[in-house]
């Protein structure tokens, strides 16, 4: 994959991935605290959407996409983890019932716990490794250098003073 498909990739996945994994997030959270909190259970969809929305952003951390992908999200997580900073501050930036009751108590609880913000901040983090802005080496014409197979320790030697030694020795 050359690298502008690449770069292309990664912000179409930045666009759309992180708005999936925080609603997934926040659905998840909430459904699993209202579920707890009135009927003393686990919910299992609740753990279901948290599991599913750490399985893409692990995808959005540690792929081989571009890193636009891991920065557009993190900007986004960190962007949504400092509104409640700037609330407690005294500054209302948040809307009241702005979600669905469920999503709502979700988005409470890991914005004000500071999850969002930890998860803005790691996944740009991640984004900045130089590595992950380089394309794979055999797209830049360095290709890994071949080597021959490597002579058997295990040769047949047919001496008569090495027929009980499993390796042969010069």
């Amino acid at each position: 994959m050359s690298n502008g498909a690449r770069h292309v990739l990664g912000v179409v996945a930045g666009l759309l991935l992180p708005p999936i994994v925080a609603a997934s997030l926040w659905y998840g959270v909430g459904e699993y605290l209202v579920r707890f909190q009135s009927a003393f259970e686990p919910s299992w969809l609740g753990l279901s959407a948290i599991a599913a929305s750490a399985v893409v952003l692990a995808f959005l951390a540690g792929s081989r996409l571009s890193p636009i992908a891991s920065l557009l999200g993190g900007l986004s997580f960190a962007a949504l983890g400092i509104l409640p900073v700037v609330e407690l501050r005294g500054v209302r930036v948040l809307p009241d019932h702005w979600l669905p009751n469920v999503m709502e108590q979700g988005f409470q609880t890991v914005a004000y716990s500071g999850v969002l913000l930890f998860l803005g901040v790691a996944l740009v983090v991640v984004s900045l490794f130089p590595s992950r802005w380089r394309s794979s080496a055999t797209q830049t014409g360095y290709a890994a250098p071949e080597y021959g197979p490597a002579p058997s320790p295990y040769a047949s030697y047919n001496g008569p003073e090495d027929a009980t030694r499993p390796m042969h020795r010069e």
